[in-house]
């Protein structure tokens, strides 16, 4: 008993830890006027969000994280300031209403179309009267996983979930000949 405490104990500082080291990065990344160094640190921040993902046993999602925020978004930054500057622009002294108005609407149309949503938690939602009971009855004690997201993910959907690697891989194998692309013709 006094083990599994200590262990709980553990947990709940690397999860501190993890945070707090979330919490500079998102410091950092706004008082930076150097976009490589943005850049980096948004790698860094999505790197240890995925660490902390692994923490809270969905590895799926820390794969995903890792991959497409860690990897892919940092390739495609680093590509754009290659093509352009890495020192931010001074702000301008007039605001320009256009750029806010259109969050503002963006913003507006999906709370919008979230407004036939069911209810956070509500057991009558259509996804809840389906396999979920099975799932969350059987899925730790059939598949061994803990967590409910990432063994559902990786036994009962493991198909589709390696068809979505595989479209995650093969869209950021087409990025890299896109921007592979752009670099040969503006040697030539």
């Amino acid at each position: 008993m006094a083990r599994q405490e200590g262990g709980r104990v553990i947990e709940i500082l690397v999860d501190i830890v993890l945070l707090s080291f979330l919490a500079v990065m998102a410091v950092g990344i706004l008082r930076l006027r150097n976009l490589f160094a943005v850049v980096m640190l948004s790698g860094i921040y999505s790197l240890i969000s995925a660490g902390l993902f692994v923490t809270m046993d969905a590895v799926d999602v820390a794969f995903t994280e890792a991959a497409v925020g860690g990897g892919i978004s940092t390739v495609l930054m680093l590509a754009t300031l290659a093509l352009t500057t890495d020192k931010e622009k001074e702000p301008l002294a007039n605001l320009q209403i256009w750029p806010l108005l259109a969050v503002f609407i963006t913003g507006a149309a999906l709370i919008y179309g979230t407004l036939d949503m069911p209810s956070f938690g509500d057991p009558q939602a259509p996804i809840h009267l389906h396999v979920a009971d099975r799932y969350v009855a059987e899925g730790p004690g059939a598949t061994g996983v803990p967590n409910i997201v990432t063994a559902v993910l990786a036994s009962y959907r493991s198909y589709d979930t390696m068809g979505e690697l595989t479209v995650i891989f093969t869209a950021g194998i087409g990025v890299m000949l896109l921007l592979g692309a752009g670099s040969r013709r503006r040697k030539d």
